[in-house]
């Protein structure tokens, strides 16, 4: 079965671009495209697509409204959003992950990471563009609101601080499997663990909280 995707941005040469990158990728299927984030969300409550790939900014409903109304922590049934934009240290898009969204990319991430991406999405994983986590999830954290990071609510293991360091780093769990050389299920366990005691809905909000608390910096240290 192939993943099922609705791509919505106000440009239409960058939704076309971006359509046709995906309908040339095995297993991969655009089955809506929409120009503003109203249209966006009505059409993937409506197709119930796989994994939604949406712009930023967008007129009637920008991404981070558009992401909130179909992956938000009040929305019953999620879909997963995947945002892509020009800006590496574009303000709004830790706004937008707080929002819901599974991850983000670059609109120049290329085609690979792009199929990349979506299929992590549809398979419940997240993809976060890796030449730019560390320094946005962490520039974004520091200039959130002035809170007291959640506390877990067991301790985290060794283990557990090394897995979510590589998740924080942008990293997949087949990637953090051959990094800490750790089965896939295994590492999968792990993530599930820590997104129970951390109250956490996805990886990304697994990968803020690493920031916000400095595990990233503390967590590489011991190797």
């Amino acid at each position: 079965m192939s993943v099922r995707v609705v791509v919505a941005d106000d440009q239409e040469i960058v939704r076309t671009g971006l359509t046709m990158i995906l309908d040339a990728q095995p297993g991969i299927e655009v089955v809506g495209q929409a120009a503003d984030g109203r249209h966006a969300v009505e059409l993937a409550r409506r197709l119930r697509p796989d994994v939604c790939l949406f712009d930023i900014r967008m007129p009637l409903l920008d991404g981070i409204e558009a992401t909130r109304a179909l992956a938000g922590p009040d929305v019953a049934d999620p879909l997963a959003v995947v945002v892509i934009t020009t800006f590496d240290l574009d303000e709004y898009v830790y706004a937008a992950l707080r929002a819901g969204a599974r991850g983000f990319l670059l609109k120049d991430a290329g085609p690979v990471l792009l199929a990349q991406a979506v299929h992590a999405a549809a398979n419940g994983d997240a993809l976060i563009a890796p030449s730019v986590t560390a320094r946005l999830l962490a520039a974004f954290a520091g200039a959130g609101p002035a809170a007291t990071p959640v506390q877990p609510v067991e301790p985290l293991t060794e283990r557990e601080e090394q897995v979510l360091a590589a998740v924080a780093a942008g990293r997949t769990n087949s990637e953090v499997a051959q990094q800490l050389h750790i089965t896939l299920s295994t590492v999968k366990t792990h993530v599930t663990s820590l997104m129970n005691k951390l109250g956490a809905r996805n990886r990304v909000e697994i990968a803020i909280w690493a920031h916000e608390t400095d595990r990233v910096r503390r967590g590489g240290a011991r190797g």
